[in-house]
């Protein structure tokens, strides 16, 4: 029979030897998230860009896009034909694009893409949606036949250039501060790179 002494010495071995074997075994529990390893897991929605101003404008954007392209797609005849076409061709793409970048703002999946800029892409888009927006809406209604869904989709045209218009005039200002930060950042950068120069004077020596 073991004494207590051989026993506890047995169960400090076995003990032991279950340490060494356990963190050279291959199978350890990993203590990786399981949202890091999945692509899409970690997507969540931003309700602060959604409450913010331009939250708000990219939805009306894309509501009032949506419906005056629903309005002209009532219309079952024309001649001239043209002006619709045209309208319909803006209020498509502008519903499309704009709802492309409402996914990605409220999502912070623009964030995953840093080699684009993001401000002057918005302010692209808006600058553009707007000076279409209006032009097709100023045609469709030179050109309707005072039918009930050509007068709401030329309404709805203007109040989707209204709404472009505002968001134009808040993105350029975005632009402006992010261009602002953007040569602050790069003017600090090399003063800190000038000054670590001008601190190692064998790099000058080397220079010369």
């Amino acid at each position: 029979m073991r004494s207590g002494e051989e026993l506890d010495g047995f169960e400090g071995e076995a003990s032991s030897t279950s340490m060494i074997s356990g963190a050279s075994s291959p199978y350890q529990p990993t203590t990786e998230p399981v949202s890091q390893r999945r692509g899409l897991a970690g997507l969540r929605c931003d309700p602060d860009y959604l409450r913010g101003a331009l939250g708000c404008l990219k939805v009306a954007q894309v509501i009032l896009a949506l419906i005056a392209f629903i309005c002209i797609e009532t219309i079952m005849e024309c001649s001239p034909c043209e002006g619709l076409y045209f309208f319909e061709f803006v209020s498509c793409s502008a519903f499309v694009v704009t709802g492309v970048l409402l996914i990605l703002f409220s999502l912070n999946l623009h964030m995953r893409i840093p080699q684009i800029n993001w401000n002057l892409t918005d302010l692209v888009n808006t600058g553009l949606s707007t000076f279409f927006f209006f032009i097709a809406s100023i045609v469709l209604a030179a050109l309707n036949h005072k039918t009930g869904a050509e007068i709401a989709a030329v309404i709805f045209g203007f109040l989707a250039t209204a709404v472009y218009a505002v968001n134009t005039f808040l993105a350029v200002q975005k632009w402006r501060v992010s261009v602002h930060q953007q040569s602050t950042s790069d003017y600090i950068r090399a003063r800190t790179e000038s000054r670590d120069v001008d601190g190692r004077p064998e790099i000058q020596r080397l220079d010369t």
